[in-house]
């Protein structure tokens, strides 16, 4: 992945405000790497660039050797299906589905024939093998963001995003989820980009990228 040159500005009572001034990078394959800050930095707006979910001001985001800007929404959407995988603080699993239909459920929109068997040894990765029935409600948060993990790795990936992985955890199963995201990148290759307020969990990234009024200072 490679940023170059990322800036982007929105209106605010009628007059131009920069959310992120010139933001640039390379991240190979297999790295990780923390997008760190206080709130308000630009954090999560960067996450959204690199992801293709927003439209930068300036600049743009090459995935893969693509140019994410050169497509329109479509083209984005297909690719961050091709080669992206997500994990949210707050889960985003579906409430209506179990934890194996959740985790099956990218698979079958992109119309995989093994969506069944693929998502069950996903889920057995992640420690989950009994609970594959059961419906997030009746899952502990970190047994959801276990299977939010197991949703975002079972279709091997080239990269994953995530927001706050362990941001709606207790520091047990925070630790936990660490763990398994690394072991998970490590396996697969994945490359890992985070945005974190956690310090323990930005030092074990390979790379920190530190904003501050939307500019890198680290």
């Amino acid at each position: 992945m490679q940023a170059v040159s990322l800036g982007k500005q929105v209106l605010s009572g009628g007059q131009p405000l920069t959310i992120l001034h010139e933001i640039s990078f390379t991240l190979s394959a297999g790295e990780s790497m923390a997008i760190t800050g206080a709130s308000g930095s630009g954090k999560s707006t960067l996450l959204g660039l690199l992801a293709g979910l927003d439209v930068p001001s300036s600049g743009t985001v090459k995935l893969s050797g693509t140019d994410l800007f050169l497509l329109d929404e479509d083209g984005r959407a297909r690719l961050r299906a091709k080669l992206a995988g997500f994990v949210f603080q707050s889960f985003q699993l579906l409430p209506t589905l179990s934890a194996l239909e959740n985790v099956m459920l990218p698979l079958e929109l992109q119309g995989r024939r093994d969506a069944r068997a693929r998502a069950l040894a996903s889920l057995q990765e992640v420690g989950l093998s009994s609970r594959t029935h059961h419906l997030p409600k009746h899952l502990s948060g970190g047994e959801q963001q276990r299977v939010a993990l197991a949703r975002a790795f079972v279709s091997g990936p080239k990269i994953l995003f995530a927001d706050e992985p362990t941001g709606n955890l207790d520091a047990g199963n925070g630790a936990q989820i660490m763990d398994l995201m690394f072991d998970l990148n490590r396996i697969q290759g994945t490359t890992l980009i985070l945005v974190t307020h956690d310090e323990l969990l930005s030092k074990r990234c390979g790379k920190q990228l530190r904003l501050e009024g939307g500019r890198i200072v680290l």
